[in-house]
């Protein structure tokens, strides 16, 4: 009987069905970073995993902290900085 470790080389076959929309988007992205689609799709989702996974990570702060911490998140954004990024183009629209 073997048994498989931690750094099993094996790549095993996922399938998508995705809107055709949605693939042009992925193409373009993953050929401006210089990647194939399934690499390019593999990083992302992987990163998006990890990111799933940290989210769920509880951190502590104490009371003052907290009030502090709401207080800044409800502060309206409001500098020409905020303006020229919301009228600049998206670079996912074409």
């Amino acid at each position: 009987m073997t048994r498989k470790n931690a750094t099993d080389t094996h790549t095993r076959v996922v399938n998508l069905r995705v809107r055709e929309d949605v693939r042009v988007l992925i193409d373009r992205a993953a050929k401006a970073h210089g990647k194939t689609r399934s690499d390019f799709m593999i990083d992302a989702s992987r990163r998006a995993a990890e990111d799933a996974l940290l989210d769920q990570t509880l951190v502590r702060v104490d009371p003052d902290s907290y009030k502090h911490y709401l207080a800044v998140l409800d502060q309206p954004p409001d500098s020409e900085g905020f303006e020229r990024l919301m009228k600049a183009p998206k670079p996912w629209q074409p």
